[in-house]
């Protein structure tokens, strides 16, 4: 299953510009005041719509302390799989080591089975990094780990990381418009049950780009490419989500849905309904979007 209705979220308390995450993720920016009061404005909104729209929200308020100004993005720390298994990531920023707290693990042993967790955190001493589905995009009807090697994407943790979820590793380098490493995977591509959404462009190197388009084809995915321009919008970071209605929908920020052209609307609206909301003080300061707010649940519900 590609697709899940349960999802996990973390309501902000300190969320603002984490200058330890600036040094290697572009997309960051300095905002004004408020930052907390803006961005937990747009959390609520972005909850607001996904319950409306019948996705199970599993919401876990952040602590004080320690701080963590991004916890607001889970998917980074923790992943969730269908055989059971909670797994755990090592985080480039030290401040962003904090977020794997005890609370959340609470609130999803309460609501879910868990049947072992995989803790790869561990490689943080040997400064080796894995940022969950942010360095890894899934797909986990077929099995494959697409991720672009970065600073906080270690090439041998992505092996490891396949090698006990019994995934297959696409591994390439991707830039942006001005030739800086692209951080995470999942602002560069989004991979659905039908369908892939990716800037082809950020793969300079033509063999690894004909490898990832070659996987995508033979995996049946209607490929939509973005440009850069759609890429600095966050149009590479959607996630395809399915309500308890067994009804498909594709999550996105209104700043990404703008950016899309009608052509591309289209072709997305052939799989899925799309949603959005506005996120744009949480894009800016914190230089993640609609899909690292999101950590999918695939466990089985108690």
């Amino acid at each position: 299953m590609q697709a899940t209705s349960h999802v996990l979220m973390i309501e902000p308390v300190n969320f603002g510009f984490n200058a330890e995450t600036a040094v290697n993720n572009s997309f960051q920016k300095g905002v004004g005041d408020d930052e907390q009061q803006k961005a937990l404005a747009e959390f609520h909104g972005l909850v607001s719509l996904l319950q409306k729209n019948k996705i199970d929200v599993t919401i876990v308020k952040d602590t004080e302390a320690p701080h963590t100004p991004d916890s607001i993005f889970p998917n980074n720390w923790i992943s969730f799989h269908a055989e059971g298994s909670i797994y755990l990531y090592p985080m480039f920023a030290p401040n962003r080591r904090l977020e794997r707290k005890q609370t959340v693990l609470d609130a999803i042993q309460q609501r879910f089975i868990v049947t072992g967790t995989v803790d790869l955190s561990g490689n943080e001493m040997q400064q080796r990094f894995l940022e969950g589905t942010g360095s890894l995009v899934l797909d986990r009807v077929n099995k494959i780990a697409y991720a672009c090697v970065s600073p906080r994407t270690d090439e041998e943790l992505v092996q490891d990381f396949c090698r006990i979820a019994n995934f297959d590793p696409i591994l390439f380098l991707a830039k942006d418009e001005a030739g800086v490493p692209i951080y995470h995977t999942n602002v560069l591509m989004c991979v659905a049950d039908q369908y892939a959404v990716i800037c082809l462009a950020s793969i300079g190197d033509k063999t690894e780009r004909e490898h990832v388009i070659a996987s995508l084809e033979r995996t049946g995915k209607e490929i939509i490419d973005i440009s850069f321009q759609q890429l600095n919008c966050f149009a590479g970071n959607m996630l395809q989500l399915m309500n308890a209605d067994n009804e498909k929908l594709l999550l996105v920020s209104t700043q990404a849905f703008e950016s899309l052209h009608a052509d591309q609307i289209e072709r997305l609206e052939k799989y899925n309904r799309i949603l959005h909301a506005p996120l744009d003080h949480i894009e800016a300061a914190g230089g993640g979007s609609a899909r690292c707010m999101i950590a999918e649940i695939f466990l089985q519900p108690k």
